[in-house]
């Protein structure tokens, strides 16, 4: 019954900033981690960043230094802050859910575009 659902896409200029929202639905036993996945258009998905129960954060290479992000526990909601946005973000993000503590991702929202132009 859990569900993820994201929001805050839209169509950017480079070098522009967008907010990513995330919000858990249900009542899974625990979340013990969340991240942010994304994939563009004939591309393999690609690992974007993650966010432990303890507040630890892991980036892919192509992000580090430019995304950020975030979660508010009590709102079962995580973020993804982009700043400097490239023509190379275009993808659809999504965002997943770590629910039983092993590491994996189990529960994953259908994306939000986000669409950078040059």
């Amino acid at each position: 019954q859990v569900q993820l659902v994201e929001s805050g896409g839209g169509l950017v200029q480079a070098g522009g900033s967008l907010r990513l929202s995330c919000v858990l639905y249900g009542r899974p036993f625990n979340v013990a981690g969340m991240a942010w996945f994304r994939q563009a258009p004939g591309k393999e998905r690609e690992f974007v960043a993650d966010i432990g129960w303890a507040g630890s954060e892991n980036y892919g290479d192509s992000v580090k230094g430019r995304f950020a992000i975030s979660r508010d526990n009590a709102k079962n909601t995580a973020y993804l802050q982009m700043n400097s946005l490239k023509p190379g973000d275009t993808a659809v993000y999504y965002c997943a859910a770590d629910t039983n503590s092993d590491s994996v991702w189990d529960f994953w929202g259908l994306g939000t575009q986000v669409t950078v132009s040059s």
